[in-house]
């Protein structure tokens, strides 16, 4: 794969970076921009040597339109504020504004275009229409680097075809991503864990599938652990439950034993009464959740003490763990200590520690723990997924 060290001098060059500034917004506040922060070094670099730095990135899921709180603007002054320069900002993608902006760019300078996914060619399926965007993209600058980690798994104009009209390389930002999960892969020293959580087991079928013969334990949480129960013939109330999966974990579950793999499961549960902060709360046995004072209606919401000690046992005797998906719903304080105990024990890992981006990533940080804390916080949640599941990643392929 073509790196920075590949491309030619770039002082004076326009160079336009494809950036993840996908970060979470209150109305303008950013409240966590360690995506953000995790550009720096690659864009560092390129001020260091002179460039004139275009930055791309999307930001939430506007349809194809301009829509005011998914602008890239508060994300353009943040980036000014931690590279401690003056960062441009563009309040459109391309055409004319952006065309002039990009031509008042000095050797050294920062401009930030408005978000990509304004303009339709970003996400479309056709590929003339994604072509014809991706060439807009390419007479802005002349030489593309890609660092959005978070969505080299993506055919989009910004990560597949622009990438083909100039000349291009990965950024220091997807070489760290790359080299951390590919250790996860090839020779992990051992113990090795992974640890998955999130609502959907759905979601994770791919990656259990391809790790279960590399890792010594698996452990299971969050709302997917509920069809694992399932599958062991419990009943689970009204916790989330993916019906049509079960025979596929029972499945995994068959196939670990005969690899060795040790799966380990909650034995016991958080049960509320409803969704939400006010909600009744009880502790019961993870075969027994019917059996609470609600009932049917009793809804699994985290993974219990007992349990959350268990896994954080499990993790800390480890030599190498991933984390993927929050062990319950962590942003309701009730329904948090599984999590925040799985972080403290990944914290304290003497080995490699991985925080697999998504939904953990903002856990972490939101229950306090500096990224230091960690080996690698990675900042593509489904991208690390899926190059977990081995699967092609259009955005790396075209960088090779």
């Amino acid at each position: 794969m073509r790196t920075l060290a590949d491309l030619p001098d770039l002082k004076s060059k326009r160079v336009i970076i494809r950036c993840d500034l996908n970060v979470p917004l209150d109305g303008s506040r950013i409240t966590d921009d360690g995506r953000i922060i995790a550009s720096l070094p690659t864009l560092n670099y390129l001020l260091e040597r002179g460039a004139k730095v275009v930055v791309i990135s999307h930001l939430g899921r506007p349809e194809g339109a301009p829509e005011r709180k998914y602008s890239l603007e508060p994300v353009a002054k943040r980036l000014g504020e931690l590279l401690s320069t003056t960062v441009s900002f563009s309040s459109t993608t391309v055409g004319p504004e952006a065309i002039e902006a990009v031509a008042n760019l000095e050797d050294g300078q920062v401009l930030v275009l408005e978000n990509l996914r304004f303009n339709a060619g970003e996400t479309a399926k056709d590929e003339a229409s994604r072509n014809a965007f991706a060439s807009e993209l390419a007479s802005l600058g002349d030489v593309f680097v890609s660092d959005g980690f978070g969505v080299v798994h993506r055919k989009q104009a910004s990560v597949y075809e622009l990438a083909g009209l100039l000349p291009s390389a990965a950024g220091l930002l997807i070489e760290k991503e790359l080299e951390v999960l590919t250790r996860l892969t090839q020779n992990p020293d051992r113990p090795y864990a992974v640890v998955l959580g999130g609502s959907k087991v759905s979601d994770k079928l791919g990656v259990i599938d391809h790790l279960l013969p590399h890792v010594n334990q698996l452990l299971i949480g969050g709302g997917m652990v509920f069809t694992f129960l399932a599958a062991l013939g419990h009943k689970v109330g009204s916790s989330l439950l993916e019906v049509d999966q079960i025979d596929t974990v029972k499945g995994y579950l068959k196939r670990a034993q005969e690899l060795g793999v040790e799966v380990v499961l909650p034995t016991d549960i958080v049960v509320a009464s409803k969704f939400g902060a006010d909600a009744e709360v009880a502790i019961t046995r993870a075969a027994e959740i019917e059996d609470t004072p609600f009932g049917e209606k009793g809804l699994g919401l985290d993974i219990g003490p007992e349990s959350a000690l268990a896994f954080a046992d499990v993790i800390r005797g480890a030599k190498t763990v991933f984390w993927n998906g929050p062990m319950g719903v962590f942003e309701i304080e009730a329904f948090a200590n599984g999590t925040k105990q799985v972080a403290q024990a990944l914290s304290e890992v003497v080995g490699l520690s991985v925080v697999g981006g998504g939904d953990s990533a903002a856990a972490v940080r939101i229950l306090g723990f500096e990224d230091s804390a960690f080996s690698h916080i990675s900042t593509g949640g489904g991208a690390s997924l899926e190059f977990l599941e081995g699967k092609q990643m259009p955005g790396l392929e075209v960088l090779k």
